[in-house]
């Protein structure tokens, strides 16, 4: 099959489309895929790199705040539009993928007037404004979270939870101790996204000394922008700082509590592993969409949520400490949270493509 993915901006659509594309290949020796993402996000450097064939197409997101910047943005869209045309004409796709960033909405639109099948992935509850204005165009429509479909057709919605978890399964177990972690202790990841937040690394490193007395480990993975003003801390022995961890998904097999955002990734790989969690959505996103995420695995038992505004020693410590110490609290959310995992997302994605590709040749 010949399937177009387009997909840019963060790694809550980048890695779920390179999941897809993983198991497309996997199952279709033959399958030739091309990567549409924009000219200058994270995208265009990690797709390339994984040996995908990828193409670049400048476009840029509605200005929410200042409408009269969208003037360049609408006529970057038409412009958009017209490049994806080509592109889908010379390489001729079955399908395409839609996986969320703004560059899917002119690829989408483009395959709906030359007549390809859509797909597209939706990774969060709410989903994001691109997936909303295409759905119409979309043959399927495949969502990470139950609560998703409710914005949709429910003829067109599939349930298949998001394909980054079922790479999750297949990830080698890293020890703590190759972090120069005690084995014998628990272990709390705290992480606030790839790149960390200003605001919650402000108020770490006010509380870092509270985990000096714990018989647990902390590693505060900081983002490599603020690894050095958090060295010039005095922390605590049981405190390990890391810029980034590029075997993140590997110790978090070893790990007992994570603190972090509720991202679309991050809620596919802790209901994967089942890991109990303290969620701090950010609410600097759309519709708040991390908060609607992180009340899923709440309302579940999974998770417990921290809002940013309540971020400090006295609220998250006490709160690290009843999830570690309370057995059956701890075992409880565990098993919640592994039953939200959907552990062969990717296959149920792949069978939506191939159904419509095989659609297309009867």
């Amino acid at each position: 099959m010949r399937v177009i993915v387009a997909a840019a901006g963060t790694g809550g659509h980048i890695y779920p489309a390179i999941a897809i594309i993983d198991k497309i290949k996997e199952n279709d020796k033959n399958s030739e895929v091309l990567y549409i993402g924009t000219t200058d996000r994270m995208e265009k450097d990690i797709i390339p790199g994984l040996g995908i064939e990828y193409r670049g197409i400048p476009m840029a997101g509605i200005d929410r705040k200042n409408i009269f910047k969208n003037v360049s943005v609408f006529i970057k869209y038409k412009k958009a539009i017209s490049s994806a045309k080509k592109i889908i004409k010379e390489f001729k796709p079955d399908v395409v993928v839609g996986v969320g960033g703004y560059i899917s909405a002119p690829v989408i639109y483009a395959a709906h007037k030359l007549k390809v099948k859509v797909v597209i992935h939706e990774q969060n509850s709410i989903p994001g404004m691109t997936n909303k204005m295409m759905a119409k165009y979309a043959s399927k429509i495949c969502v990470s979270m139950p609560d998703a479909a409710k914005y949709f057709d429910s003829k067109k919605v599939v349930y298949t939870g998001n394909p980054r978890s079922q790479q999750i399964i297949d990830v080698p177990k890293i020890r703590k101790s190759a972090f120069n972690i005690r084995d014998n202790k628990k272990l709390v990841i705290i992480v606030m996204g790839s790149l960390g937040s200003t605001t919650i690394s402000a108020k770490l490193k006010e509380m870092i000394s509270s985990f000096s007395k714990k018989d647990y480990e902390v590693m505060i993975v900081t983002g490599k922008k603020y690894f050095d003003s958090f060295k010039k801390l005095n922390c605590p022995e049981n405190v390990t700082l890391v810029p980034f961890l590029e075997n993140f998904i590997n110790l978090l097999k070893d790990t007992d509590l994570i603190v972090s955002r509720a991202g679309a990734s991050t809620i596919a790989e802790i209901t994967a592993i089942g890991l109990p969690s303290i969620l701090v959505p950010s609410p600097y996103v759309t519709n708040n969409h991390q908060f609607v995420n992180a009340k899923e695995l709440e309302d579940a038992g999974a998770c417990k949520i921290l809002e940013e505004k309540d971020f400090s020693s006295e609220t998250l410590v006490p709160m690290i400490d009843e999830v570690l110490n309370n057995t059956g609290l701890y075992n409880s959310m565990k098993l919640a949270a592994k039953g939200l995992g959907v552990t062969d997302s990717a296959d149920r994605v792949y069978n939506v493509i191939s159904k419509l590709v095989g659609e297309n040749n009867e």
